[in-house]
C-alpha cells in the first residue's frame, strides 16, 4: 500500500507540473506580428523594453496605440496587438522613422554626437506628453526659488 502512496503522489507532481507548463510554454502565436518597423526577430524582452519607454516618453498606457477589448468578468483587457486600427499606432511608427533619420542622416554626421546618449529619442521632443513640445512657451517652466 505504501508503494500506491508514492505512484499516486508522483502522478499527481507530475500531472500538475504538465498541467502548468501549458501556461508558461511559449506559442509561435504569442510572437509579434505585424512588425513594420522593429524587426521581425526582436526578442520579446527587447520589444517590452522599446514600448515601455515610449509609454513613459508619451505619458500613456499600452491602449493608446493598441487594441484593446472589454471581456465581460475578466479584470483584463483582450489585446489585440497586431491590429492597426488606431491611427496613433500608425503615427508611431512614422515618428519611429523620423527619429531614426534623424539619428542617421543628421546627428550621425555631426563628429560630436556619435554617443547613443546623444541621439534623440521620444523623451527628446515629448517630454511625458503625448504631443511633442514644440515651442518654447510650452517648456515646462522651472520652480521658484
Amino acid at each position: 500500500m505504501r508503494i500506491n502512496k508514492k505512484l499516486a503522489l508522483v502522478s499527481v507532481l507530475c500531472c500538475g507540473m504538465l498541467f502548468l507548463q501549458s501556461f508558461v510554454q511559449k506559442h509561435d502565436d504569442d510572437k509579434p506580428t505585424n512588425l513594420k518597423i522593429l524587426p521581425k526577430d526582436i526578442s520579446e524582452e527587447k520589444l517590452h523594453d522599446i514600448m515601455r519607454n515610449y509609454s513613459r516618453a508619451l505619458g500613456v498606457r499600452c491602449n493608446y496605440c493598441h487594441v484593446a477589448t472589454a471581456v465581460p468578468g475578466q479584470e483584463h483587457p483582450k489585446w489585440d496587438f497586431a491590429s492597426d486600427d488606431k491611427k496613433e499606432k500608425n503615427v508611431a511608427r512614422e515618428m519611429m522613422i523620423m527619429t531614426a533619420a534623424i539619428n542617421a542622416d543628421h546627428l550621425g554626421k555631426i563628429k560630436t554626437m556619435g554617443d547613443p546618449l546623444e541621439q534623440i529619442q521620444c523623451v527628446t521632443c515629448h517630454m511625458g506628453r503625448t504631443t511633442p513640445i514644440i515651442s518654447v512657451d510650452s517648456l515646462p517652466k522651472p520652480p521658484k526659488k
